[in-house]
């Protein structure tokens, strides 16, 4: 390996460290890697790393009870006896796609290029598993996981690299995006993608399916490896076909069709039969695709995204703000930032602060931003005594949470009274419990009103909003107050 290639791949891991080393897909990987090894005795550890995870457990179910599987025509309901159907070995296959995916979706959700390249690799996930389990071919699971691992140096360099990628792109457009990966990184991209397999210790055969395979001549009969590689090869390449969704994309998918079907023992008609449905899967499931949203939409989305990515910085900078007005043992200015912070970075119309008064018993407005917040502050209060209204549940679970149409049942009936008569043109709102060792001192409000569009906090809101509340929950402190006026007596 070249000296360049050395930089690349330290430069790389030297990123991951500093952005995070994904352990949320690594935890899982080796969770899944023990299982498949057989580390522990019987399925009941493949089936907790199941039902640790909501999206695993459905798609789970959901294959146990295909036509591939569910032998005549029982109904499979618990992820144990799933288990004893599929095997560890697919569901192991399954587990690593999901995770793959998810984690490296969390670690740049703000990067468009990267959500690109991370749904062009579900796509070909989508175009393998299409034709892998219509034509009942062998690993339909592998395939997909192979499919998506193609695509894996290039999601590593759109999120950890994004300034090389834009070089190499440039250069691309000159030559190919082959001989611009090894000029601008000394190495291609698929060898970036094997390195991080190997590193993250994922099955060897796995590891060495992700290579790109020419189509054969003829027809043959392949090993398994061979295979993996070559279905991952054409569906990734059917992936970039469709993703413009255009002409010149659909000729391609012929191309690829005929020069592959042999390939993998299939006529070219059946693969753009499956690539089709693929096709027609994807337009529902992905979001920034092409195919999957006219142009419209399109714009639509990426203003969505835009408006989200500054609203996250808007936070990130309360945030550090609010840690320093604490530092500083300013707790009122902390109360502003924290506000202030929610308020813009969520694009709210009105934003409140309520303080739990314990000797009143009574939750009272302290601070708010808005139009006609002044106005209807005084009539903001409720008693602390427990009701089945949205406000308790949030503050008794003392986790945020959003309510989206609030006027629509099954949440009309748990609106209190004093929000239908001050705030009820609110089209969706947030609250944020802030709570101190279990007990509620008060809450951020946060609402949306007319044409101002809800901001619906995703992971990442969510995760900002927490430490909003967390550092502001310090000030709320009754024991950090007496250690900061015990400090200044």
């Amino acid at each position: 390996m070249s000296a360049q290639a050395d930089a690349t791949l330290a430069l790389l891991w030297e990123r991951v460290r500093r952005d995070g080393d994904m352990p949320g897909f690594t935890r899982a990987v080796n969770a899944v890697l023990a299982s498949l090894r057989g580390e522990h005795e019987g399925e009941v550890p493949m089936t907790r790393i199941v039902l640790s995870d909501p999206v695993l457990t459905q798609r789970v179910l959901r294959l146990a009870n295909s036509g591939m599987y569910a032998a005549f025509g029982q109904r499979i309901d618990t992820v144990s006896k799933a288990v004893l159907v599929l095997g560890t070995d697919t569901i192991g296959h399954l587990a690593l796609g999901l995770k793959l995916v998810e984690e490296l979706g969390r670690t740049r959700p703000d990067s468009g290029e990267a959500h690109a390249e991370m749904e062009k690799a579900v796509l070909a996930g989508m175009v393998a598993h299409k034709v892998a389990t219509g034509q009942a071919l062998p690993d339909p699971e592998a395939a997909v996981v192979c499919a998506l691992l193609h695509s894996l140096g290039r999601m590593m360099v759109t999120w950890y690299l994004p300034e090389r990628w834009s070089a190499l792109q440039r250069q691309a457009s000159e030559s190919n995006e082959d001989a611009a990966a090894l000029a601008e990184l000394g190495l291609s991209l698929e060898a970036i993608g094997r390195s991080v397999a190997e590193h993250w210790g994922l099955p060897q055969n796995l590891v060495a399916a992700m290579r790109s395979v020419p189509p054969a001549a003829r027809a043959g009969k392949l090993v398994q490896e061979d295979w993996l590689a070559a279905i991952g090869t054409m569906s990734a390449r059917c992936a970039h076909a469709l993703w413009n969704d255009d002409a010149a994309g659909a000729a391609q998918l012929r191309e690829l069709a005929t020069a592959y079907g042999p390939m993998l023992g299939l006529a070219p008609d059946k693969v753009l039969r499956a690539v089709a449905e693929a096709q027609s899967e994807a337009r529902m499931e992905l979001s920034v695709a092409p195919l999957a949203r006219p142009l419209r939409q399109r714009e639509q989305a990426a203003a969505r995204a835009s408006r989200r990515a500054a609203g996250n910085r808007v936070m990130m900078a309360g945030r550090a703000e609010l840690r320093e007005a604490l530092a500083q043992g300013d707790p009122s200015r902390a109360l502003e930032l924290a506000v202030e912070a929610m308020h813009r970075g969520l694009d709210c119309s009105r934003s409140l602060y309520f303080l739990h008064q314990r000797q009143e018993a009574l939750y009272v407005v302290r601070m708010g931003l808005g139009a006609g917040v002044d106005e209807v502050a005084p009539r903001l209060r409720f008693g602390d005594g427990y009701e089945p209204t949205v406000f308790h549940a949030a503050l008794r679970s003392g986790q945020p949470v959003f309510i989206d149409h609030p006027a629509d049942p099954p949440f009309a009936p748990r609106l209190p009274a004093w929000w239908k008569a001050t705030l009820a043109d609110a089209q969706s709102f947030v609250i944020a419990p802030l709570c101190v060792r279990g007990e509620a001192m008060g809450f951020l409000y946060g609402d949306w009103t007319g044409a101002n569009e809800p901001l619906k906090p995703g992971a990442v809101e969510l995760g900002l909003i927490n430490d909003l509340r967390g550092q502001l929950a310090q000030a709320l402190d009754p024991r950090w107050q007496a250690e900061l006026a015990a400090s200044r007596a």
